[in-house]
């Protein structure tokens, strides 16, 4: 009795088993949600689908959508698209949102679109409800040295043609933030730039600056916009210090020659010194060999020291005493 019980429980969860391994490669469900939506697709096709490791209720669900909304999609193109790394989903509503809103999309640009990494249903969104953008605070001089702080908002719409090889935001801000360096530089003034800012706008939007993006720049506004430092002012004190600096390293130049050429004025008058006492130093020998060789005598020795002493007193009248060879022998 026991293994009866046993083998019929056995049996109950084999055949368990075997009905979820049926429905699970044979989505009867699935099959009959398509067939009650129009959409003819087989059994077969669906156990198919599970053996390429496609799920089939994407598949489905995405034909049923599209079918509800008047598009005629190929079950093979989808399955496709899914293999190669695509959204399906997002690509189906995306033709759906383009239908609806008269914009051209075929399904081989949104599938191309869509395994180009971008976004498609938010391009054709983006295509109907334009996305503002805000830059970043831009700042630029202007001729008369004031700088000027600017943040603009940039209005885009997507270009579904641009969106495959198309730069991206980052391109579009950072062409509209050299424009606005470019207008503000060129303005003769920083107060005719605040008067009339909506003059950046215009230059910047006349140049054509969504070029070669995968978006339609449909106005530029300055958002806001201040008054920065006075560059030019500044440029002229760092010069004023620079001309300072060199100035006084010049003058510094100059005083230290002067000062060597002082220093050696000095030793070269101490050198005429040391000479002239040398000379002094070799008169009493002079004088003491001409009394041996007879050519000096007592009284032309006499009548040299009354000189010397004569000499040494006018000297002294006049403020100005000898220092040297003054005492009597």
């Amino acid at each position: 009795m026991q293994q009866e019980i046993f083998v019929l429980i056995a049996i109950g969860i084999g055949a368990i088993f075997l009905l979820w391994i049926l429905f699970y490669f044979v989505p009867v469900g699935l099959w009959f949600t398509a067939l009650v939506s129009n959409v003819r697709i087989s059994l077969i096709q669906l156990v198919l689908m599970r053996w390429r490791k496609v799920p089939p209720r994407v598949i489905v669900n995405s034909l049923i959508t599209s079918t509800k909304a008047g598009l005629s999609l190929k079950r093979d193109d989808l399955e496709a698209h899914y293999l190669a790394g695509g959204h399906v989903q997002g690509v189906v509503n995306a033709l759906i949102s383009a239908e609806k809103a008269n914009i051209k999309l075929d399904f081989k640009t949104a599938t191309a679109i869509d395994l180009a990494g971008r976004n498609v249903l938010e391009a054709v969104q983006m295509s109907v409800n334009p996305k503002v953008i805000d830059t970043k605070k831009v700042a630029a001089v202007a001729k008369d040295g004031i700088q000027l702080i600017a943040m603009a908002r940039v209005t885009v719409r997507a270009n579904i043609d641009q969106l495959v090889g198309g730069a991206g935001e980052e391109t579009v801000l950072a062409r509209v933030g050299e424009g606005i360096v470019s207008s503000i530089g060129s303005a003769n003034s920083h107060k005719a730039v605040l008067e009339n800012p909506d003059s950046i706008s215009k230059v910047v939007l006349a140049k054509g600056l969504d070029s070669g993006t995968a978006f339609e720049i449909l106005s530029i506004d300055i958002a806001d916009i201040d008054i920065g430092k006075n560059i030019g002012a500044e440029l002229q004190m760092d010069q004023a210090n620079a001309d300072k600096n060199i100035a006084q390293a010049k003058a510094e130049e100059k005083r230290a020659m002067a000062v060597a050429t002082e220093q050696q004025m000095k030793a070269k008058a101490q050198e005429a010194r040391a000479n002239v006492i040398q000379a002094e130093a070799e008169i009493p020998k002079a004088i003491a060999e001409a009394f041996r060789s007879g050519n000096l005598g007592i009284m032309d020795y006499y009548r040299y020291k009354n000189i010397q002493a004569d000499t040494t007193m006018r000297e002294s009248i006049a403020g100005n005493p000898t220092i040297e060879g003054n005492e009597k022998e």
